[in-house]
This record gives C-alpha cells, sequence and structure tokens, in this order.
C-alpha cells in the first residue's frame, strides 16, 4: 500500500507519519518512510536547493521543475521497487503538496502541473492520503521559532492559498482523509491507524 501525509507547514503530519510507521512495523510489516522533496541522494541534494536557496530569482516554474525532477528520481529509485516487493511505503508529502503549493500557492497552471508530473509518478498513485487541516494562524504560530526554509518564509497570504487549495483537493478525491491537526497526537495516532486498517480491509 502507498499512503501519503499532506499538510501545511506545522499540522503534524510528519510525526503522524512517523507514529504510523512504527505502528506498522510493530504490527510486522515492511514499512519505508520517505519524505519530499527527497528520499535519494540527488533528491535530497535538490530538496537543499528548493528549500535552503534564498535567492529570489529562483522562478515558481523553476521550483515546480525541481520537484518534479526529485520525485521522479525518487519514485523510479525507491517506490516502485518498494511496491513491487510488497513493502508499506508512506510518504511525507508528494503530488499534492504540488498541487497545493506550487498549484494553488505559486499560480502555476494546475493542468501543467498535472501534465508534468505524470512522468514523475509512472503510476505510483496513493491510495490513502491523510490531510491534517489547521488554520494559518495556527501553523504560523506553530513554526514561528522554528529555523523556517524559504517556502516557509512566505507570508500568511500564501499559506491561506495552499490550504485552500489542500481541502479543494481533498473535497475531489475519495482517497483523502481529512484530519483536524489541532486534535492531541494521540488522539490522531488512533484515528490515522483505524483509517488505514479500514482501507487496508477495503482492498482484501
Amino acid at each position: 500500500m502507498f499512503i501519503t501525509f499532506e499538510g501545511i507547514d506545522g499540522s503534524g503530519k510528519s510525526t503522524q507519519a512517523n507514529f504510523l510507521k512504527n505502528q506498522l512495523q510493530n504490527d510486522g510489516y515492511d514499512v519505508i518512510l520517505l519524505r519530499e522533496p527527497g528520499g535519494t541522494i540527488i533528491s535530497e541534494k535538490i530538496r537543499d536547493l528548493v528549500l535552503n536557496h534564498r535567492a529570489s530569482s529562483v522562478s515558481p516554474l523553476t521550483e515546480a521543475l525541481l520537484i518534479a525532477s526529485s520525485r521522479y528520481q525518487l519514485v523510479n529509485e525507491i517506490i516502485l521497487p518498494a511496491l513491487k516487493k510488497n513493502t508499506i511505503v508512506i510518504c511525507d508529502r508528494y503530488i499534492d503538496s504540488t498541487i497545493a503549493y506550487q498549484g494553488y500557492g505559486r499560480g502555476i497552471n494546475i493542468c501543467w502541473l498535472n501534465e508534468i508530473n505524470k512522468y514523475s509518478l509512472m503510476h505510483a498513485n496513493p491510495e490513502l492520503t491523510y490531510l491534517f487541516d489547521l488554520k494559518v494562524e495556527d501553523s504560523m504560530l506553530r513554526i514561528k521559532n522554528k529555523n523556517k526554509d524559504r517556502i516557509e518564509l512566505e507570508g500568511k497570504d500564501f499559506l491561506s492559498k495552499v490550504r485552500n487549495g489542500y481541502l479543494k483537493l481533498a473535497k475531489n478525491s475519495k482517497r483523502f482523509i481529512l484530519l483536524n491537526a489541532m486534535d492531541s497526537p494521540e488522539k490522531l495516532k488512533n484515528k490515522v491507524y483505524n483509517y488505514y486498517l479500514n482501507k487496508k480491509n477495503e482492498n482484501f
């Protein structure tokens, strides 16, 4: 199974992705936890370029193409081989982050983004996506003291566009599970695991 975790910065998705990985490993499954951009040597170098390059001259299109390149490498090198071995793949961000951040946030044509990413996905589509929804004000409070990357330095208006984009994506796809990121970590952990069990039972 291929599972993705999505949400704006500060939503707690990374913590929950790690919780699920540990739970499934305790259940006896082979599981890998990846992140985007990143996950391979090449993809991590692209991540550093995208997130830590402070130059204002990095265009939205350049950003989107770099992330698509990173994704292609990750899918080809790790995700597809793992899925063929029936390993459960969990990814912290994936294609929906591109649509939300570069599409709705940056204003890049979403049809163009989908077309470009058809090649990077290579049919490695998530079966289950958790979206941790968080108000922008709460997001900014949570990451206030964090050493922010280039995208996290964007303002409130940008984050609002990204959040709204995520909510539109969730509304139009049955693979999304919408969760309130303000719930306690323990409550979210239980919900995430139970939704996974429901999805697993559907597949049998």
